[in-house]
């Protein structure tokens, strides 16, 4: 093709011949996506059945999310990672508007006594999802601004998270303990690999772990799910129910599951079988080693991210490889939080197993955190070879 006609094309398909993208994530990532999809057909069948488009109401709506996801990670696969290093602060405005918004009365959707959607025309939006990848990539953008601050004043330190304990009390207040959970922890991970001094790193953990701890006691809907995840088995039938049917399920898996289809927990004894206990379903159905292999596919996307994070810094690229490590750790850490309270591990959290749970808002805002992941990829290939390889260069201080 011509340079002349190459010209004429469109810009994503101009980029597209050029795209370096790495097929091991690729591969992770499509496979987590398909057999999500077998998983949810199973396991939403029951709620489905008799809706306006058959039994797989949730299947049909889950393929819509995964295009509209597909064309987010597109999106973010054909901008230069430099337009969002230079929008952070526009982009943690966007987040906390976000939250806050949902919180006007007459605006924030409601489900379950939980306010923490946008409903616009016939598609509702969960908030929390687009601020997480929003607050990240401004997080990334702040370490490498102000990274000398960062590992060497206190201020450094707590001006990110005064921004980060602020969208925290926005998620508490929608209530929503575990993306609140999951936003802080995050964050300081980011903090701490950006180097942020351990004294600092201590005293702000600490006082975070206080503040959640105390939320959970003083609240009473927060106490009777830690009391119930104690001990579910003391009421069964009321506060246990939900975390007692995730264990039977799991439990009637045995080694080798009872078939796919043929799980009986999803008949209206599992409430969410088809959301935040899809685990539990899969185990049932596919047995000790079906959640060993979905665990495992779990812990190869995420060292895969982490490894690709490591690779941009010692390409001096340190924006994307934080944005990228950033985005790794909630993944890893949400998905870790699903099952652990799947298992029991963990006192219940409204949170999906991403890339595999129902949930658009989740699965697009997912996919489009992998399509950064593969734009960085493809502009460390592109780059040229660094001579500073292994070597943390200087961040600028403003």
């Amino acid at each position: 093709m011509s340079a002349a006609s190459s010209a004429a094309l469109p810009f994503p398909v101009r980029l597209m011949p050029q795209l370096s993208l790495d097929p091991v994530l690729v591969a992770l990532t499509s496979t987590l996506l398909l057999g999500g999809l077998v998983v949810l057909a199973s396991a939403s069948i029951a709620v489905a059945d008799g809706g306006e488009v058959g039994s797989f109401a949730f299947v049909w709506r889950q393929l819509l999310a995964i295009g509209v996801g597909l064309g987010a990670a597109v999106f973010m696969l054909c901008v230069p990672t430099t337009f969002w290093q230079r929008s952070g602060f526009l982009l943690v405005l966007l987040a906390l508007a976000l939250l806050a918004v949902v919180l006007i009365p007459g605006v924030g959707h409601a489900v379950n006594g939980s306010t923490r959607w946008l409903r616009v025309g016939s598609i509702t939006i969960q908030v929390s999802e687009p601020a997480r990848l929003a607050v990240i990539l401004y997080l990334a953008g702040y370490i490498v601004r102000r990274g000398q601050d960062l590992s060497s004043h206190f201020v450094g330190f707590l001006k990110p998270m005064v921004v980060i304990s602020f969208a925290a009390v926005l998620l508490l207040a929608e209530p929503d303990f575990g993306a609140a959970t999951v936003l802080v922890a995050t964050a300081l991970a980011m903090l701490f690999i950006g180097g942020a001094r351990i004294r600092d790193f201590l005293v702000f953990f600490a006082a975070a772990v206080a503040a959640l701890a105390t939320l959970a006691v003083t609240s009473p809907y927060r106490m009777r799910r830690l009391t119930a995840f104690l001990n579910p088995w003391e009421d069964p039938y009321d506060s246990g129910f939900q975390l007692t049917q995730s264990l039977i399920a799991i439990g009637r898996g045995e080694w080798f599951g009872v078939g796919l289809g043929a799980s009986v927990q999803k008949m209206f004894y599992l409430p969410e079988a088809h959301t935040d206990f899809v685990f539990a379903v899969f185990a049932e159905e596919f047995g000790l080693l079906g959640a060993l292999v979905l665990i495992g596919l779990f812990l190869a996307l995420v060292w895969r991210i982490l490894g690709l994070a490591r690779k941009l810094a010692e390409a001096g690229q340190w924006f994307q490889a934080y944005a990228v490590f950033g985005f790794g750790i909630w993944l890893g850490l949400q998905a870790f939080i699903n099952i652990g309270v799947n298992m029991g591990l963990l006192p219940t959290k409204g949170l999906p197993l991403p890339l595999v749970s129902y949930g658009r808002s989740s699965l697009i805002v997912t996919l489009a955190g992998i399509g950064f992941v593969l734009r960085a990829c493809h502009e460390l290939a592109a780059a040229p070879v660094s001579t500073g390889r292994g070597r943390r260069r200087k961040r600028a201080s403003s």
